[in-house]
């Protein structure tokens, strides 16, 4: 191995703050922290258990409708991702949902590059059309955010770099859902800036959808998706297959997805199963370090898991899941011109068990709302935790997983809802345990509050607080331009926002101001003249930005028009830092201060036949070392314009689209330049059966 031992860091580089939770110090045997697993994930499954058996025997009522908001006349959207599904109307933060038609008509491949679109995230992009990105929100890193799968916490513990190999692809996706802002409460203790869920397309009808694209540098894809629906019983079953030779050298990848969700309803109760595959293959040039162009990834992933909903007088809602992560990662792709320190490639295996109940209770003093998770994380590697008394040899390989580590995360929460005219009033409290920690239990309270100025026309005042707890890397990685730190603490952040919200039949707004208090942030970086990156606690990070986002249906005012919808979204981030002046963040400085999106879908004459356009500004501050010169190069503010022409009838479309129209050069991540122009075409066909 290249990282042969784990190393303990002498001192630390900033002073951290007293007011957080720390981890205990590592026991000498790497195998200890195993021996508690069984035992959390033993009573983790008999709650659940037990609060399914219950939902069967209490549920004979219609779904609690009551608390529907009437006061805007357009259908509405349950956000389901929250512990507490309600309805988009009534979540008293900013929310941005992406419907299957708002997908359809942009000119993006990838999850990844759907992403980047969405107001308040950033992209920072490590090579073609979604082979790695890493996703954070509202100036935060990749791993301050909760990732979701049809309200599932999938996200990677062993690193953010790895939170979007989900197992679906852009094709199968319905709708997805941005919550933005520290929420606790709401997703559970990770959940540091925001949650990101993805939901797949409604198998309700019976539907068969196929899709293939081709384009430059030999980039396609073919799949599909079945919609299948028996009684009480309903499939979704999706396959996709894409590939490319690259837009420059090592940049090739070729992915698989698998995907299956069945429900089965019975009197109101409802039961879902899911299953996931994920094989990804792609050459990493620079991912890394612009040292090592050569570099590879191969990640597999496999999930799994089972919820239930339902009941009467107590509505219950409960999971348990099962997320296996395989990544093996290269520095020098197929051994090929290795020098003499580099003696193996870096294998990992992660397991994520969890097992979630939600319970509620509705009163006439409001909704009062019980619940808690238990999560198991686990890493078998030759680089990242404590020594194991016995070596395992990784499968079809000829290596060792010599290194292991798990931790328990557990917590409890309870939420209040009231309502009282114009007014409504949620406060939460999240208690969290982890087995890493000195303390019994952290407190997490969070507080919403909006309040209804017209039929369509509300403010939203909020209050949160938030933790993120160190990933594997952070804690154990160690390679020749990286040290990790054993001893670090976990971040917590406290968050303010007041915002607005106004809707009416052809026009959406939202708009806030929000205020961060990041104390003991996470960071890889050095002094300049240092040799090697090393992960430590920043002392404190103070955030301030605006969110804006509109949206004109003109078609809707105006009969007969040529443009149908025109977006603008804007957001400005600034940040206090307590750092060194000669401090090189990799990370947490290095945010988008200025992003702005202006799109417009119009009509080009014929029926059907649309284009959409959309003109991306990003100005992102910090900057990056050249890996030959040692310089610090600042990060170039850039426009990119993508767009697509789609042509639909009733049972097909097809589309041609450019991404990077005019063939900008530009960089998300260091020294590695991202594609250029790139045109391809597609179709899909959906039939209905």
């Amino acid at each position: 191995m290249f990282n042969k031992n784990n190393q303990k860091m002498k001192k630390k580089m900033f002073v951290n703050s007293k007011n957080v939770l720390t981890f205990k110090k590592w026991k000498d045997a790497g195998y200890a922290v195993f021996a508690t697993l069984n035992r959390y994930v033993k009573i983790g499954v008999l709650a659940t258990v037990y609060f399914n058996c219950l939902g069967v025997y209490t549920s004979f009522a219609q779904v609690d409708t009551d608390s529907i908001n009437k006061r805007i006349n357009l259908s509405e959207v349950e956000i389901s991702g929250m512990r507490n599904p309600a309805l988009y109307s009534e979540v008293g933060r900013i929310v941005t949902v992406l419907s299957r038609n708002d997908i359809e008509n942009m000119a993006v491949y990838s999850v990844q590059d759907l992403l980047k679109a969405m107001p308040g995230v950033d992209v920072r992009t490590r090579g073609p059309v979604g082979a790695q990105a890493d996703v954070s929100v509202r100036g935060g890193t990749s791993d301050q955010v909760m990732i979701l799968l049809n309200g599932i916490n999938i996200s990677d513990p062993q690193s953010g770099h790895h939170a979007l190999n989900l197992p679906i692809d852009i094709n199968s996706i319905e709708r997805v859902e941005i919550i933005q802002g520290a929420a606790a409460h709401k997703f559970g203790a990770n959940a540091f800036n925001g949650a990101i869920n993805f939901i797949t397309t409604d198998n309700g009808v019976n539907k068969l959808k196929v899709n293939g694209s081709y384009g430059e540098n030999n980039l396609y894809s073919f799949g599909g998706t079945i919609n299948q629906k028996i009684k009480n019983n309903s499939n979704f079953i999706a396959v996709q297959k894409s590939k490319t030779d690259g837009y420059i050298d090592n940049t090739d990848f070729d992915f698989l997805n698998l995907y299956l969700n069945s429900n089965f309803d019975f009197n109101k109760e409802k039961l879902s199963f899911q299953f996931g595959y994920s094989d990804k293959n792609f050459g990493a040039n620079s991912f890394y370090s612009a040292k090592y162009p050569n570099q590879f990834e191969k990640n597999k992933t496999l999930f799994t898991a089972i919820s239930h909903d339902g009941g009467n007088f107590i509505k219950n809602s409960s999971k348990i899941y099962w997320r296996r992560h395989h990544d093996r990662f290269e520095l020098f792709r197929g051994n090929k011109n290795t020098p003499d320190w580099y003696e193996d490639h870096n294998y990992h295996l992660t397991d994520v068990v969890g097992a979630t109940m939600n319970l509620s209770v509705k009163s006439v003093v409001g909704t009062t709302s019980i619940g808690g998770e238990v999560r198991a994380e686990s890493v078998w590697s030759n680089v990242l935790g404590l020594p194991l008394p016995d070596s395992v040899k990784v499968a079809k390989q000829n290596s060792y997983y010599t290194n292991g580590f798990s931790r328990v995360n557990s917590s409890l929460f309870l939420e209040h809802k009231y309502s009282i005219g114009s007014w409504n009033l949620m406060g939460a409290l999240l208690l969290n345990n982890n087995s890493q920690s000195n303390t019994i239990l952290n407190l997490f309270p969070g507080l919403d509050v909006d309040y209804w100025i017209n039929d369509n026309f509300k403010i939203m005042v909020s209050a949160n607080k938030s933790m993120r707890l160190p990933t594997f890397t952070d804690l154990f990685y160690n390679g020749p331009d990286n040290v990790g730190n054993q001893g670090l603490k976990p971040e917590i952040v406290t968050a303010f926002e007041i915002g607005e919200r106004y809707r009416n039949s052809y026009f959406e707004l939202s708009s806030s101001l929000f205020y961060r208090f990041g104390e003991s942030l996470i960071d890889w970086g050095k002094l300049i003249g240092e040799e090697r990156y090393k992960t430590s606690n920043i002392n404190s990070i103070t955030t301030i930005g605006v969110d804006f986002s509109s949206k004109l249906f003109v078609e809707k005012l105006v009969k007969q028009s040529f443009i149908k919808v025109i977006g603008i979204d804007y957001n400005w981030i600034d940040q206090e830092k307590d750092v060194p002046e000669n401090y090189q963040s990799v990370y947490v400085l290095n945010h988008l201060r200025h992003k702005l999106s202006i799109n417009s879908q119009h009509s080009l004459g014929l029926k059907g036949l649309d284009a959409t356009w959309n003109f991306a500004y990003r100005d992102r501050n910090g900057d990056y070392l050249h890996s030959i010169s040692n310089e610090k190069i600042a990060y170039n503010p850039f426009w990119l314009v993508d767009l697509k022409i789609n042509y639909s009838r009733k049972y097909y479309n097809i589309f041609v689209e450019a991404t990077n129209l005019f063939d900008v050069t530009y960089s998300d991540f260091g020294e590695l330049i991202q594609p250029g122009r790139w045109v391809r075409v597609g179709f899909n066909l959906n039939l209905s059966y």
